[in-house]
C-alpha cells in the first residue's frame, strides 16, 4: 500500500488536502464575467434610452460604456487569472490602465501630427510611434516594483495597452457620431460594437506581449532595461500592428489583383479609384477579415509561446528595486 505525503511529513496522516498543496491556485472568482454582463447591460440600457428619449446628454456616458466595456472586462480576466504571489496590487493595475493608456494615446497624438503623411508606408510609422508610446508608458508604470515576473509583465502591459484602445475607441465613437447629415446615433453603436469586438485582438494583445519580454529582462537584473530581445519585440509587435491596420488596402489590392477587369486597371492608371462590383466587395471584406484573422493568430500564438516559457531566474547580485508601497 501506497502512502502519500500529509502536511505535517507523517504519512500516517493520511494524503495531503489538495488546497494544501505548495503553490497551488486558488479557483479564480471570475469577477470579470461580472464586470462584463452588467457593464452589457448598463451600456444596452443606454443605447435604449438614448434612442428613445433623443437627449443628448446620455452621449458621453453611451460612448464611455461602450468604449471601456470590453478593455476594462479583459484586464479584470487577466488580474483574475494572475493568481497569488505577485508585486502587481489593483492599485497599479488602475494606474496602467488610466494613466499609461492616457500617455499614451497623448504622446501617439503628438508624434503621427509631426511625423506621419500619407505614403504607402503610413501604418508602418503608426505601428512604430503607438507600440513605442505604449512600451515608454509601460516601462514607466514597471518602476519600483519589488520583482518582477513574466506573467506580471503581460498583466500590465494588457492594461497600459486596453487603457489605450478605450480612450481611442472613444475618439472613434464620437468622429463616427457625427455626420454631414447630423448626428448620427446608428453609426456611434455600430462603431463601439465593432471596436468592442475587435479590442480583445489588438493593443492589449500587443503590449502584453511587449509585457512579458520586457518583465523578463527585468527578472534577470532586478529592473526594466532595453536589450536585443526587447527591441525584436518591439519591432515585431509594430509590424502586427501595420498589417491590422493596413489589412483593408491590402484586402483591396489583393482582390483587384485577382477579378480586377480591363476598365478598372485603365482607371487606375489614370489616378482613379474604380468603383468595385458587389462581388469584389464581398471579397475585400473576406480578406479583410481572413487577415486580421492570420494577424490575431500569430499574436495569441507568441503570446502563448512566451507564457509557456520558464521564469528567468535573477542574476545573482542584482540590485532588485526597493518595496513598493503603491
Amino acid at each position: 500500500m501506497t502512502t502519500h505525503p500529509s502536511p505535517t511529513g507523517d504519512p500516517a496522516d493520511g494524503p495531503a488536502p489538495a488546497t494544501a498543496r505548495v503553490g497551488a491556485r486558488p479557483a479564480p472568482d471570475r469577477s470579470w464575467l461580472v464586470v462584463f454582463f452588467v457593464g452589457l447591460a448598463l451600456w444596452g440600457l443606454t443605447v435604449l434610452v438614448t434612442f428613445a428619449t433623443g437627449n443628448a446628454n446620455l452621449l458621453p456616458t453611451l460612448v464611455l460604456l461602450g468604449s471601456f466595456l470590453v478593455p476594462v472586462t479583459f484586464v479584470a480576466w487577466a488580474y483574475d487569472r494572475l493568481g497569488p504571489s505577485t508585486a502587481l496590487t489593483p492599485r497599479r493595475i488602475l494606474a496602467a490602465f488610466m494613466v499609461g493608456g492616457t500617455l499614451g494615446v497623448l504622446g501617439a497624438s503628438v508624434l503621427e501630427s509631426y511625423f506621419l503623411h500619407p505614403s504607402v508606408w503610413m501604418y508602418v510609422g503608426v505601428g512604430l510611434i503607438e507600440e513605442g508610446v505604449k512600451l515608454a508608458a509601460l516601462w514607466l508604470m514597471a518602476l519600483h516594483l519589488t520583482h518582477y515576473t513574466r506573467r506580471d509583465g503581460m498583466v500590465l502591459g494588457a492594461a497600459v495597452g486596453f487603457g489605450f484602445a478605450a480612450l481611442e475607441s472613444s475618439g472613434y465613437a464620437l468622429t463616427a457620431l457625427v455626420t454631414v447629415k447630423g448626428l448620427s446615433l446608428t453609426s456611434l453603436v455600430q462603431t463601439e460594437v465593432l471596436r468592442g469586438l475587435l479590442a480583445p485582438f489588438g493593443h492589449g494583445l500587443w503590449t502584453a506581449i511587449i509585457g512579458a519580454v520586457l518583465f523578463s529582462t527585468a527578472a534577470r537584473g532586478g529592473r526594466p532595461r532595453l536589450t536585443g530581445g526587447l527591441v525584436g519585440a518591439f519591432l515585431g509587435v509594430s509590424v502586427l500592428h501595420a498589417l491590422w491596420d493596413s489589412m483593408h488596402g491590402i484586402a483591396i489590392a489583393v482582390a483587384l489583383n485577382l477579378t480586377g477587369t480591363a476598365w478598372q486597371w485603365r482607371l487606375i492608371d489614370t489616378g482613379y479609384l474604380p468603383q468595385p462590383s458587389q462581388a469584389q466587395v464581398n471579397l475585400i471584406l473576406a480578406l479583410q477579415v481572413v487577415g486580421w484573422i492570420v494577424v490575431s493568430a500569430v499574436a495569441v500564438l507568441w503570446l502563448r509561446a512566451l507564457a509557456g516559457r520558464p521564469q528567468p531566474a535573477p542574476v545573482p547580485g542584482a540590485a532588485h528595486a526597493a518595496p513598493s508601497r503603491r
